[in-house]
């Protein structure tokens, strides 16, 4: 054949190619704006139904994503749409949401103040429970993934009292109030939701994000932080109805802009504490009536050029360098040193009085979950231990040297670790792999196992949490046909069981507001 004729040819076909993808192209942008977007909106930020971006996806595989496109998903208002569309544009469909969008969406003060809705005034709101618990502070919430529901648990008879809707995907962890009435939520996609526990009504709720990592409470109950992955945020809101306060657009000196990491309170520091992926700081905000004057990076002086006085601008933001970026951290039960790591396990620790990194070479192989560290005291001596998100191993860490006094060997890499100041034991869960029915009970004298239970083989077994006294330990079982499984936390035998759809955490209100070193705060 000539080349010229092969040339056309080769040229016809590139063309007929390029025609084809357009129309592929026009075709799944088409579908998407017919089926999908009066729930997701147009740019696949969300509405009805959650955002459609890839940040938003990670926990919906694609096979999984295929099949509820086709047939809907149970208790939600998600349709079936395999009558309506060919098996292959519902892979196209799949392909297209999980292809993130040409120009970052842009989520300001206008959006969110916007997105703002009162359910029901708090002020109109009875201060006291319409229900009857022996102790208030001993109830728990379990969040059940299953169809995105929250169980009010009596922890003293290990009853649910009510179950309520939530928004899809929560993520980060509910907060309480510091009196334990109010709970707040925050979901993949950014809503943020205020829920009165004694009235079970929900008070307000707002979008703070499009992909938002987590929340935060102030100590003193007034303000709450939002942490984001999109936009690179953080927002400070009123706790009392969520009506936004201030939104920190998150950038180095340079520009260079980075989600959060995570944000957390520091009771004794009055201030919220963020740590950054993409760029080498942690930020310290105060939200104290009259934050420190002279204290290393905060503002120094409230004059102008021209000596005039001026107020203090609210909240400030404390900038501290730090050695790697921060995927994921913890504290001491002082706040003083925060512990941090990067997602290849390089540790360091920051002490937050100085402002500066004290320790470079934590040692802290694979990938720990420092978010489910805890900490406890073992021969006179504060420990830290956190399970690890790559490797079967729990590592425990003299927390005065910062040196690696054990790593614990288990059957597989772990997620959730907890314990409690009145029990002997550490449970640790086997999260990833083929033993993800185990779950580990480590003595915290010897750093030993005693004892792997394995409550329901084959099933995962994850996220302890305990009783306000620590005499009993609830165990998820992470299936639609699930449970909670309450242990004796002495005996380590089976109590009760309580069927739930895929529970996830369980947070008792005891430990959670009084910050015990047993539970992630």
């Amino acid at each position: 054949m000539p080349y010229k004729e092969i040339l056309s040819k080769a040229v016809l076909l590139g063309l007929a190619l390029a025609i084809t993808s357009v129309t592929f192209a026009d075709d799944v942008a088409k579908h998407y704006k017919d089926n999908c977007a009066v729930c997701h909106n147009e740019h696949r930020l969300g509405g009805i139904g959650p955002a459609l971006l890839p940040g938003n996806l990670k926990r919906l595989r694609k096979k999984t994503a295929v099949d509820v496109i086709s047939n809907g998903r149970a208790a939600t208002q998600m349709p079936a749409f395999a009558e309506k569309l060919s098996e292959t544009d519902i892979k196209a469909l799949v392909e297209y949401i999980y292809t993130p969008p040409e120009e970052m969406p842009v989520w300001g003060l206008d959006k969110i103040s916007a997105s703002h809705i009162i359910h029901n005034h708090e002020s109109e709101l009875p201060n006291k429970p319409v229900f009857k618990v022996d102790d208030l502070l001993n109830m728990f919430l379990v969040v059940e993934l299953g169809d995105h529901h929250v169980t009010l648990l009596d922890g003293d008879r290990m009853e649910p009292i009510h179950r309520f809707k939530s928004r899809f995907a929560l993520h980060g962890g509910p907060k309480y109030s510091s009196s334990g009435r109010f709970v707040y939520f925050a979901s993949r996609d950014g809503w943020i939701s205020k829920y009165d526990i004694y009235n079970l009504k929900l008070v307000a709720e707002i979008r703070a994000g499009i992909n938002t990592r987590n929340l935060a409470v102030s100590a003193d109950g007034r303000y709450v932080m939002v942490a984001n992955y999109l936009p690179h945020s953080l927002v400070l809101l009123d706790a009392s109805d969520l009506r936004p306060i201030k939104l920190y657009d998150v950038r180095d000196s340079n520009g260079n802009t980075s989600r959060v990491s995570a944000v957390y309170t520091a009771p004794p520091r009055n201030s919220f504490i963020a740590a950054l992926k993409d760029i080498q700081e942690v930020w310290e905000i105060s939200y104290d009536n009259d934050p420190p004057i002279g204290f290393d990076g905060w503002v120094h002086d409230y004059r102008t050029d021209s000596g005039e006085n001026v107020e203090p601008e609210p909240f400030p933001v404390r900038k501290i360098k730090v050695n790697d970026y921060i995927d994921d951290f913890f504290f001491d039960q002082e706040y003083v040193s925060l512990i941090g790591a990067s997602r290849e396990g390089k540790g360091q620790v920051v002490d937050m009085d100085i402002g500066r990194v004290i320790v470079t070479d934590l040692e802290l192989p694979g990938m720990p979950h420092l978010g489910s560290g805890i900490t406890w005291e073992y021969k006179g001596r504060p420990v830290l231990a956190t399970p690890n998100l790559k490797k079967g191993d729990v590592s425990v860490i003299d927390m005065e040297t910062w040196k690696a006094i054990k790593h614990i060997e288990t059957l597989g890499p772990g997620f959730f670790m907890r314990s409690h100041e009145n029990t002997p034991y550490a449970w640790v869960d086997v999260f990833f792999g083929p033993n993800k029915d185990a779950m580990h009970v480590i003595d915290k004298s010897t750093l030993e196992i005693v004892k792997t239970l394995r409550p329901v083989p084959g099933k995962t077994a994850a996220h302890i949490e305990f009783t306000r006294d620590g005499k009993y330990a609830l165990l998820s079982i992470w299936d639609p046909d699930g449970a909670v499984i309450v242990y004796d936390a002495a005996t380590l035998e089976e109590v009760k069981r309580i069927p739930m759809n895929k529970p996830s955490g369980k947070y008792n209100v005891y430990n959670k507001t009084r910050y015990s070193a047993g539970t992630s705060h």
